[in-house]
């Protein structure tokens, strides 16, 4: 039931496309767009490639960034974010998240799901040649990126909960919490910017938890 009120939502939000060629991705757009694609086979031997393309920001004045959908190299629709846009034999489910891509998967109509595969010259497709050829290294950057997730955001909370133990109802019930731990600026600064980068390299991976959610 919930499932097809959420599904419900995300077809009003898509619209038609216009037909306008998938321009190539720049290096110079890394930070800013995102390029995936879905080979999907046909009984005549074709095969039909979708392609989603995702900026980084609000790219029609409304404020709200949108996922655009190319079929065989043409814009086909596009739908602000979260999207799912119905395609052969299935979903393909968009979602963002403040440090990149939450999700980009097509979701059979039988219930599996598989990852869209990467534009080779995106950040994601980097990340994504790394763990392929280098996958000690890729492993190393992955328990990295937990790690100051981890740490930056466990040494928050503790420090954070010592003025929230402050104000009167939460003192009365539980008592005062004096934390362990005080950083100075520049240490809480250092760690902040620590986990914004292990954020954003696990969305490069289509990570995404609760460490990352908390970690915002």
């Amino acid at each position: 039931m919930v499932g097809d009120w959420r599904q419900g939502r995300a077809a009003k939000r898509i619209k038609p496309g216009n037909g306008r060629a998938l321009k190539p991705l720049r290096w110079w757009q890394l930070p800013f767009r995102a390029v995936f694609y879905l080979p999907l086979p046909q009984p005549d031997d074709r095969q039909t490639v979708y392609a989603v393309n995702l900026p980084y920001r609000s790219d029609t004045g409304s404020g709200k960034a949108r996922a655009h959908l190319y079929l065989d190299g043409r814009h086909h629709a596009e739908s602000k974010l979260p999207a799912a846009f119905p395609v052969e034999g299935g979903t393909i489910e968009v979602a963002i998240s403040a440090f990149g891509i939450k999700r980009c998967h097509y979701v059979t109509t039988a219930g599996a799901e598989r990852q869209l595969i990467p534009d080779p010259r995106s950040a994601e497709g980097r990340r994504a040649r790394i763990a392929r050829d280098h996958p000690t290294l890729s492993r190393s950057l992955g328990l990295l990126s937990v790690l100051l997730l981890s740490i930056g955001v466990g040494l928050n909370l503790l420090q954070l909960a010592e003025p929230l133990s402050e104000i009167a109802p939460i003192t009365e019930k539980i008592g005062r919490f004096d934390s362990p731990v005080h950083l100075p600026i520049w240490l809480n600064f250092a760690l902040a910017v620590g986990a914004a980068l292990a954020s954003t390299e696990r969305a490069f991976r289509l990570r995404y938890g609760l460490l990352d959610h908390a970690g915002k």
